[in-house]
């Protein structure tokens, strides 16, 4: 035999050798390796490496590895990354300073803005019979004090007005029901006898004279806690004080220098003589329990996030009728009432386990309304039938807050909605918990925002409030009624944005795939040319009904 010069070609014997273990695979051996047993003429396979794997040629290929942050390959990725990094850096920041400049711009002007709290100052003294023919004294000293402080370059104070009684009829009563129904934050009042039974108890030497009785401070806290207690109440304080400092070291030197009154007389009337008049504060509402706080301000912000919520704990379950799997896809028209149903039965319920919680705490819905001129605390707009109107605006709130969210949600998609998310709250929250009277006008929008009606509508209720009830579900029901005539068209919208991204995907690929009606809505693989966009599936604007 002539010998052999070059080896033979065993390229057959090799692919015949992998064709052979890929069908009869040992259990025993290493992928790769032909038994040792089965003769010489075996191929041995060399094993694969590590990080290897055999594609269906039954060549192997290396797998993709990692790459330093710096390695040439990754440069492009690299400025990608980084420009879209800082792209949605400084759009993030924009809107932080833009939304968050809401809420600090809401107290922004409050010391310009004092004056619009106004405050009715009348004087009755002297004024009424049988006391009008006294020179009046406390009156005048009043007024004067009121007026230094409206004049004052320095010093911001509130709106201190000075009404004639003839406005209210010479009736001091009057005044209580004025600011009862919101005329005015807050009011003094003069009392017709101040002056007559202060000089009386001096020359007579009253013992039992009372020097609270000359002058009222009517106030209403449960109106809005924060704006009394942080400057209608200081702002009292310091007219009070100003009253003391001036009327008071006057009115006892005047005392004491009359030579007609007997010093035994008065020493028997030493109230009438120092301080001689002390202002006397009737909270027509006070506001309390402290429970009922969350009520009525930070409460409600959850009634704002469970709303907003529901849409990603109900989307998914809602989502099943309209994807096949064993079933036929639910018409999406019909899918639409399906959701505006439950999800309007979801915040039934949510909203009356809320205003349970408030029940839950001892916050009482229970006794009857007050007289509006006199105080009455705990006092509650309409008895034991307090709790189910609370509970309805809960509910209707709900539907207004929570609509909009869904709205917003499928429109503006993720990441979107957690910003979404925070305007809503700030907006609602700074229009809401805050006096719009002491915030710049540019927030007048806030009158028309759900969130303030809810916490008006509330308060009303929990504490027998000047009533706008009427307004408050107006406004709510509004807001309810557009919501859901746009739902309809977000719906539509977050439909063609995802079927619009679903295209784009598959694009690149060489087919498409729909769901075939005629085989129990399998998915069905149809061909296209590779870089085209598959067709848009017309269906129609609420097709079948």
């Amino acid at each position: 035999m002539p010998p052999r010069n070059h080896p033979p070609d065993a390229s057959n014997l090799v692919l015949a050798a992998q064709e052979d273990y890929r069908s009869n695979p040992s259990t025993d051996m290493a992928p790769g390796h032909a038994d040792s047993t089965s003769g010489s003429d075996s191929t041995i396979l060399e094993p694969p490496r590590e990080n290897e794997y055999a594609n269906e040629a039954g060549r192997y290929d290396e797998p993709h590895r990692s790459a330093g942050f710096l390695d040439p390959r990754m440069k492009k990725i690299r400025r990608q990354v980084i420009f879209e990094w800082a792209r949605m850096l400084l759009i993030l920041s924009l809107f932080i300073v833009a939304v968050l400049s809401l809420y600090w711009a809401v107290l922004f002007h409050v010391n310009q803005n004092m004056k619009a709290l106004i405050v009715h100052v009348v004087d009755f003294d002297g004024q009424v019979a049988p006391y009008d023919y006294v020179t009046p004294l406390v009156g005048p000293a009043v007024t004067a004090v009121a007026q230094r402080m409206v004049n004052s370059p320095t010093q911001s104070t509130l709106g201190f007005t000075i009404v004639s009684p003839q406005e209210y009829g010479y009736d001091p009563i009057a005044v209580r029901q004025a600011v009862y129904d919101w005329h005015a934050w807050a009011a003094i009042i003069i009392n017709p006898n101040a002056t007559a039974l202060l000089e009386q108890a001096v020359v007579n030497g009253n013992s039992s004279y009372d020097p609270t009785g000359a002058i009222q401070f009517i106030l209403q806290t449960a109106r809005q806690q924060t704006t009394f207690s942080n400057y209608i109440v200081p702002q009292m304080q310091i007219l009070a004080r100003e009253f003391a400092a001036q009327f008071g070291p006057t009115w006892s030197q005047s005392v004491m220098s009359n030579t007609s009154i007997a010093r035994d007389v008065l020493a028997r009337a030493p109230a009438a003589v120092n301080p001689g008049v002390t202002p006397l504060s009737i909270d027509l509402r006070p506001f309390g329990p402290a429970a009922a706080t969350p009520s009525v301000t930070i409460g409600l912000i959850y009634l704002i996030i469970v709303a907003f919520f529901s849409f990603a704990f109900f989307l998914p379950i809602h989502m099943k009728f309209a994807i096949p799997a064993g079933h036929p896809p639910l018409h999406f028209w019909q899918l639409i009432l399906w959701r505006i149903g439950s999800t309007m039965a979801t915040y039934f319920f949510v909203s009356l386990m809320y205003s349970l919680v408030s029940l839950a705490f001892q916050i009482p819905f229970w006794p009857p309304p007050g007289s509006p001129t006199e105080p009455a605390f705990n006092a509650t707009a309409y008895g034991r039938g307090s709790f189910p109107v609370y509970w309805m605006v809960n509910f209707v709130g709900m539907v207004a807050l929570g609509f909009a969210c869904e709205n917003a949600a499928m429109v503006v998609g993720q990441p979107w909605t957690a910003a979404w998310l925070i305007f809503w709250v700030i907006t609602n929250v700074s229009t809401s918990f805050y006096s719009i009277d002491l915030a710049p006008g540019f927030f007048r929008w806030g009158y028309a925002w759900p969130l303030h009606h809810i916490v008006q509508a509330s308060q009303q209720i929990l504490f027998d409030l000047h009533s706008e009830i009427g307004l408050n579900f107006g406004v709510l029901f509004s807001w309810a009624a557009v919501d859901l005539a746009l739902f309809p068209l977000a719906c539509y919208f977050s439909r063609w944005r995802m079927e619009r991204g679903k295209r784009q995907e598959q694009k690149a690929a060489e087919s498409y795939t729909v769901f075939d009606a005629s085989a129990d809505d399998k998915q069905k693989h149809v061909p296209k040319e590779k870089g085209v966009l598959p067709p848009v599936r017309k269906r129609g604007f609420m097709r079948g009904v």
